[in-house]
């Protein structure tokens, strides 16, 4: 942090910009790595990259946050909601299949909870169908699939360095890939529509207008705090980790009594723990074991309210499609805290509570 502080250059595209995006390209394996503002932006540069035109239809889940549809309703793009797998919460291959159309440009897949999607059934779809594979891994640094980086997949790869996720900043996201092209073009996009970068590079004397664009580039000042974050992701993804399982010890045997449905890992999936859901028997039980919590001073919550019956759909004239999947795990759905910082007392005084609310 002294370094950015000192430093002549503390805007974005910085020497301690430059140093991050070489750390997490080695971490990942990505060939090109882009720090930006949040993943929102990282979302909104993968749309802008894919020269998506009006009405191109873009297949994403319906249970994510809003940053996943904006990115790609601003490019004025036809979103087409696909139901989840009821084990992951991930895209469920075999309902986005039915949705491909001649119109379909892209499938946006999201890591729920740091989890993997099914990456091989995806790729093959988007071999098959000649469409681009977008992983919107704002939730899923530092996680894998068959030994490979999430977000280093597919043609697009998004994170997040917001304060709730596992690897912080405050605010801050990046853009990975390894295509050449999609680099090139998102490099100037980011960069105000400019070549600016490569001439940071050396590699031009001047730089100049030549795309559309806007200003996506991250502050030195917090690509240091990101640093600092990135050396210790090692004993961060520990530290959840072992509360993730104690928390999946201690429902276990509650399970069958209580109609519960447990988080698993899927054969070659390596997640990094970002959160711990878990569902109960319904959407009222759901609310009463929440109000129980909530009256012993624990911080559980539900999740995200579908995007495709919400009133920005509605309102675009968007169809209220029917994804059972999605509208049954939005019901019942309780996280419960789990962050590094979480003492082990602090971690049995949770499972005490939630045991008490599931036996009321």
């Amino acid at each position: 942090m002294f370094e950015a502080i000192s430093s002549d250059q503390i805007a974005g595209s910085g020497p301690v910009c430059q140093q991050v995006e070489a750390e997490i390209s080695r971490m990942t394996g990505s060939r090109y790595v882009f720090l930006t503002t949040s993943c929102t932006h990282a979302l909104e540069l993968a749309a802008l990259s894919l020269n998506l035109k009006a009405d191109d239809e873009v297949i994403l889940p319906s249970f994510t946050f809003t940053s996943t549809a904006n990115a790609f309703l601003l490019r004025d793009a036809r979103l087409i909601f696909a139901d989840i797998n009821p084990a992951t919460f991930n895209l469920d291959p075999e309902d986005v299949r039915k949705r491909i159309t001649p119109r379909t440009k892209a499938i946006v897949l999201v890591h729920y909870a740091g989890m993997p999607c099914e990456m091989d059934a995806f790729r093959d779809i988007a071999r098959t169908h000649g469409i681009a594979l977008v992983e919107d891994a704002a939730q899923a640094v530092d996680a894998r699939y068959k030994g490979r980086h999430l977000g280093t997949i597919g043609d697009i790869g998004c994170f997040s360095f917001h304060s709730t996720k596992n690897i912080t900043c405050g605010e801050g996201g990046a853009f990975l890939t390894n295509d050449a092209k999609i680099a090139e073009r998102a490099d100037v996009m980011r960069e105000k529509g400019t070549n600016r970068h490569a001439f940071l590079r050396g590699e031009i004397d001047r730089y100049s207008w030549i795309d559309s664009g806007s200003s996506y580039v991250l502050s030195d000042l917090l690509a240091a705090l990101l640093r600092s974050q990135l050396a210790n992701r090692a004993t961060i993804k520990s530290l959840r980790k072992r509360i993730w399982h104690r928390y999946l010890d201690a429902l276990r045997p509650l399970r069958d009594r209580h109609s519960l449905t447990l988080p698993s890992i899927p054969t070659g999936a390596d997640p990094n723990y970002h959160l711990f859901p878990f569902l109960v028997s319904g959407h009222q039980r759901r609310n009463e074991v929440l109000d129980c919590l909530h009256q012993d001073g624990i911080g559980a919550t539900f999740h995200y309210v579908p995007l495709h019956s919400a009133p920005c759909m509605v309102k675009r004239g968007g169809t209220v499609d029917n994804l059972p999947v999605t509208t049954m795990v939005s019901e019942r759905l309780i996280r419960l805290p789990l962050f590094p910082g979480l003492r082990d007392g602090d971690v049995e005084r949770v499972i005490a509570s939630v045991v008490r609310a599931l036996g009321r």
